[in-house]
């Protein structure tokens, strides 16, 4: 995430609502927090999160004057020489930056433009966020672009209120009733082995909130419940719609016990229905023998056969099945492979893709991934090709990598969308 103007500051410092309208919902013994509030009907949303009027504008020109006349004259030719080098040196790398500057305040207007419109045209929506949205518009375009917010501003608010009452309706209700033990056990395990390399995801409070919002999905899933792997899925919706509501220099350093009630509570419930949304489309993956993922890891084959015949031929002369490796990838939407900064950044790409986004072009993606490291795979034999593809030399990658990563898998899919039907006629 960018860099915001103050740390851990939480945006609203309005208290939890206490009149009438306040939940019932209380936690049972095994819950230790105050569920009482709800969310605060007398402040619009509007009111409360940033608004895309008010976003923060780079401030960074200010360093080109004082970049440039700090340079002190030289007094040899030598220095004077090496003096214009530098000032040559330092004026390219400030007008680099000023283009970036530009290009991305650019891309912030032209989001504007959309998000402004009384009805949202999708369509120019998803048209640009292909290339990634600017972290401070985020929140609110993913949640146009799952179909969370409807496209008629009209409608926003009232949905927000509905769909965030519906949220906690629905923990009050399955909190209080006995709990499906071994449910709450397996994500009880897994919520705190989400992330732990980022404080984040270390502390009580979101814990809490990431094992509430999966017990809820899963008891009102019950064809696939809950199963290992959702709980990464929830986290780069926790992380966007946390900014909504904090000013951080790092939001993964961030403590969300500072927050208001509200917040915690509409943070959760759009978090919620936005993994709903997410899942809806690739269910199959979590049902029973996971069809999906099956399916996916036979068109990876499939595709890897297509682009890089001769890996593929390696692979399989080590024995080398790709279940083996790319289940995870389907599984976990390559949330072990990537950080979640470029998970963030690939979903936006992702939702634009939409309604295939989190599956046909997914599989692309693991595809392109898969022959970027073709060279050195051929070189490795089965322990070494397993090893390697456990852990992917990513942790150095930024936005650029990921950017290349899903322009590749878009020329991809371009060749070869079609590509097991081929193979199937070629067979």
């Amino acid at each position: 995430m960018k860099s915001r103007p103050s740390a851990h500051r939480s945006r609203s410092s309005k208290s939890a609502a206490s009149d009438g309208s306040a939940s019932k919902f209380a936690i049972t013994d095994w819950e230790n927090d105050d569920w009482s509030a709800n969310i605060d009907e007398e402040e619009p949303d509007s009111r409360r999160i940033r608004s895309i009027e008010n976003i923060p504008q780079p401030a960074a020109l200010s360093r080109v004057h004082s970049s440039t006349s700090s340079i002190a004259p030289s007094k040899s030719p030598h220095s004077r020489d090496c003096s214009v080098d530098s000032r040559a040196q330092n004026d390219a790398q400030l007008n680099a930056e000023i283009e970036e500057i530009n290009a991305r305040l650019a891309r912030i207007t032209k989001f504007k433009s959309i998000l402004r419109q009384p009805v949202i045209d999708l369509a120019a929506l998803r048209k640009l966020a292909w290339a990634g949205i600017p972290d401070e518009l985020r929140p609110q375009a993913w949640k146009l672009l799952l179909g969370y917010l409807p496209k008629n501003s009209n409608r926003r608010e009232e949905t927000l209120r509905r769909k965030r009452q519906d949220y906690l309706d629905g923990l009050e209700t399955v909190f209080s009733r006995p709990l499906d033990q071994v449910m709450w056990h397996q994500i009880s395990i897994d919520v705190p082995r989400t992330n732990p390399h980022i404080p984040l995801y270390t502390h009580h409070t979101t814990q809490k909130a990431l094992e509430r919002i999966l017990y809820l999905w899963a008891v009102r899933h019950p064809a696939s419940g809950y199963v290992q792997g959702i709980n990464d899925l929830v986290t780069p919706f926790f992380q966007v719609f946390l900014s909504e509501y904090i000013d951080a220099d790092d939001i993964t350093d961030y403590d969300p016990k500072s927050l208001a009630k509200n917040d915690l509570n509409a943070i959760e419930a759009d978090c919620y229905w936005c993994l709903t949304k997410l899942l809806d489309g690739i269910q199959d993956n979590y049902i029973q023998a996971q069809p999906g993922i099956q399916r996916q890891v036979a068109e990876l084959r499939d595709l890897t056969k297509r682009i890089d015949s001769t890996l593929a031929a390696h692979l399989e002369h080590e024995n080398v099945e790709f279940i083996q490796f790319s289940f995870r990838w389907m599984n976990c939407l390559l949330m072990r492979e990537l950080s979640i900064d470029n998970i963030i950044r690939m979903w936006d790409t992702y939702m634009a893709e939409e309604p295939l986004g989190f599956s046909r072009f997914h599989v692309f993606v693991c595809a392109a991934l898969l022959v970027k490291f073709s060279s050195e795979l051929q070189q490795m034999d089965f322990q070494d090709i397993m090893i390697f593809l456990q852990s992917i030399p990513t942790g150095d990658w930024d936005e650029k990598n990921v950017e290349l990563l899903l322009s590749e898998a878009y020329m991809w899919q371009t060749l070869f969308k079609d590509s097991s039907a081929h193979l199937k006629d070629n067979e």
